[in-house]
C-alpha cells in the first residue's frame, strides 16, 4: 500500500477535527506489515485521550477512510498512528511491566493478572514474553475486562 496515501488520510481526518499539526510521516524504524505513523501536535492531550483511547479511535477511523478510498470496508495494512511518541512510549512501558510481572510471577511461583488492556496491549504483553519457556499468558474475561494472566510453569511441565 502507499504510505503516502495514509498519510495524506491521516492529514485529512486531523483536518476535518481541526487539529493542528507540524508533521505528518512514516516512523524510521516503522515494520512493512504494521507502519507506524508520527504525527507532530501540540494538540497532543486532545488526540490522544485518557490512557490513548482517543489515538486508538483515530487510527480506527484513519483505517476505515482508507479502506473506503482503495475500495474495501478496512484498510488492508493494519497501521498505526503515533502521537508524539506517545505509542512507542507506551508499547516500551508495556514490554518492561510484562518482564517486570513475570519476574514476580517466577519469584512467587504464582499466576500475576494484569489490569484490563486493549487486544493491541495485550498482544505486546503476549509477544513481549513469549520466549521465556517459564512463562505462559493467557488472555482471559471478556469485553473491556479482557486481561492478561501471566503464569509460572516449572520446568519439566
Amino acid at each position: 500500500m502507499n504510505n503516502e496515501l495514509i498519510i495524506q488520510t491521516i492529514k485529512e481526518l486531523l483536518g476535518k477535527m481541526n487539529m493542528h499539526w507540524e508533521s505528518v510521516e512514516l516512523a524510521p524504524d516503522s515494520k512493512d506489515t504494521h507502519p507506524r505513523f508520527l504525527v507532530k501536535s501540540n494538540d497532543s492531550s486532545v488526540l490522544i485521550g485518557a490512557n490513548g483511547e482517543h489515538l486508538g479511535a483515530l487510527t480506527m477511523v484513519a483505517r476505515r477512510m482508507v479502506g473506503k478510498k482503495v475500495g474495501t470496508e478496512i484498510s488492508p495494512v493494519k497501521f498505526f498512528i503515533d502521537i508524539n511518541g506517545y505509542f512507542e512510549n507506551n508499547t516500551k512501558e508495556l514490554q518492561m511491566k510484562a518482564q517486570i510481572m513475570a519476574g514476580r510471577a517466577r519469584s512467587f511461583k504464582t499466576n500475576m493478572e494484569l489490569e484490563p488492556m486493549t487486544p493491541y496491549e495485550r498482544m505486546i504483553v503476549h509477544s513481549a514474553l513469549e520466549e521465556f519457556p517459564d512463562i505462559k499468558t493467557e488472555s482471559t474475561g471478556f469485553g473491556r475486562d479482557r486481561k492478561v494472566v501471566i503464569k509460572y510453569v516449572e520446568s519439566g511441565s
